[in-house]
């Protein structure tokens, strides 16, 4: 078994839980790849059957491990994305909502890891695609698509059309789509609803907006949306899972659920009913 293992090299707390869980894999004699950061911390070469992260990794990667909060596991999702193995999320952060794993009991659930005793969940993604795609890092995004002003500047205006049919133009510091995984991030701090994670359905919602009347919209998650963004300045921030680029605003996005999709490792007595009662307070 080989397991990559992404985490913030510049956190301690971090570094921390990583030599703990490279500890533990050379007990087992599981194979590790790391990020060339990681890599190159000192105690990144103390373990043999430890290698840096490369192209030529991909096809013997069988798990992935995000070490952090949920910035580092969107991050380790943007980069492994495309190969389709399951992520296992270790918290070291705050909230936690995908990275579950709390560190009090990290051995435990690696044991479940080695042992096969997980399930696995699929969670959509969202894919944007215009004429300048190709100055984003990731067109995917496992959380949400953002369209922003930019710094101080005045609101903008932006022309939502929903399956081609116009919907209508949001006045705000920005409007988001946010999958049912994102539900709990960006769009649950403006005020938009929480989904479960396997409802096919995604939620546009609108960043300050300057009416009261409008509200965020949860759509079908076949829905396809086209933006067109209107700017004092000419140009706009678009942000996918936190990923920044600055877009002139005579272009357009589209927006509509990726084809592929992202698992995530579901270990035993984990659950998304559970994380909302530990993390959001329900039911105390």
């Amino acid at each position: 078994m080989t397991i990559a293992i992404f985490a913030n090299p510049l956190r301690s707390e971090t570094l921390r839980e990583l030599k703990r869980v490279l500890e533990y894999m050379q007990q087992r004699d599981v194979k590790v790849v790391l990020s060339h950061e990681l890599h190159q911390e000192p105690f990144g070469r103390d373990y043999a059957s430890v290698d840096e992260y490369t192209e030529n990794s991909d096809e013997r990667i069988d798990f992935a491990i995000s070490i952090g909060g949920d910035g580092t596991f969107l991050t380790t999702a943007s980069l492994i994305g495309h190969l389709d193995v399951p992520i296992l999320g270790i918290n070291c952060g705050h909230l936690g909502f995908l990275a579950e794993v709390q560190t009090t009991n990290t051995e435990e659930i690696l044991e479940q890891l080695i042992n096969h005793q997980y399930t696995i969940e699929k969670r959509s993604m969202l894919e944007i695609s215009c004429p300048a795609i190709d100055k984003i890092l990731s067109p995917y995004a496992l959380n949400e698509v953002a369209v922003l002003k930019q710094g101080l500047s005045s609101m903008i205006s932006v022309d939502t059309y929903l399956n081609g049919e116009f919907l209508h133009t949001y006045k705000a510091d920005g409007l988001l789509l946010a999958t049912p995984t994102g539900s709990t991030a960006y769009n649950l701090s403006v005020g938009g609803p929480l989904l479960y994670p396997y409802a096919r359905a995604m939620v546009l919602s609108p960043v300050a907006t300057h009416s009261l009347s409008v509200r965020p919209l949860v759509i079908p998650d076949d829905s396809k949306i086209d933006l067109k963004i209107n700017s004092r300045n000419a140009s706009y921030m678009v942000s996918i899972d936190g990923r920044s680029q600055i877009f002139d605003d005579d272009i357009t996005l589209h927006i509509e659920r990726a084809q592929r999709t992202i698992k995530l490792v579901q270990v035993q007595g984990h659950s998304f009913v559970q994380s909302l009662k530990d993390k959001l307070g329900w039911g105390k």
